[in-house]
């Protein structure tokens, strides 16, 4: 008697990945299902909210577990991969088409904003590996840091409080506070006058 159709795919799929190790999951199943349902919720919820609505909006993403302060202003527009991976303190702002990809965690801090489709991106994978496995390291974006559109942070960078990294910018290591970048990679173009902090 045959197997099933299902179960001669199940095995088939196994015997794909031992041959080819680029065919292995790179997350486990219950963060895929987690990033179906967000999908679903972001697409009928969140997408199409009015912009002023960011309290509706940072109670959807409340609900898949990020963690928001107060006033934060999240836009319809922004995409955020992993709701769970998600912390932003008091006044904290993503816009519209920024991307947050964050397979590890993503901080910003009070009042640090993340401009018109500037990418922040949490993964990577080991090139030198024959597996091509995910790499990933956390993000934080300090009080007041800014990363201007198009600007790009790659995984296990800092943005000290108050960084600036410019238009179209790459950070491929951390910023020292109070600092302009710009460039690829990005160089310190120019100290930033500190304000007043909370």
């Amino acid at each position: 008697m045959h197997a099933p159709a299902n179960v001669r795919r199940v095995r088939r799929d196994r015997d794909d990945a031992r041959r080819d190790p680029h065919l292995l999951p790179q997350t486990s199943t219950r963060n895929k299902l987690g990033r179906v349902l967000w999908g679903i919720v972001y697409t009928l919820l969140f997408r199409w909210s009015p912009r002023p609505m960011h309290a509706w909006r940072a109670l959807l993403l409340r609900c898949f577990g990020a963690k928001l302060g107060s006033n934060c202003h999240i836009y319809p527009g922004a995409r955020i991969w992993a709701p769970w991976n998600l912390v932003c303190d008091d006044c904290a702002c993503i816009a519209d088409e920024a991307v947050i990809y964050n397979a590890a965690t993503v901080h910003l801090g009070s009042h640090a904003i993340v401009s018109q489709q500037a990418y922040v991106c949490t993964a990577t994978h080991d090139f030198d590996d024959p597996r091509f496995p995910m790499v990933v390291a956390p993000i934080t974006l300090g009080n007041h840091a800014w990363v201007c559109a198009r600007a790009c942070v790659m995984p296990g960078v800092t943005l000290g409080d108050g960084a600036v990294l410019g238009l179209g910018a790459i950070a491929p290591k951390n910023l020292e506070p109070w600092q302009v970048y710009a460039g690829n990679p990005a160089r310190r173009i120019k100290p930033r006058r500190r304000h007043a902090t909370d």
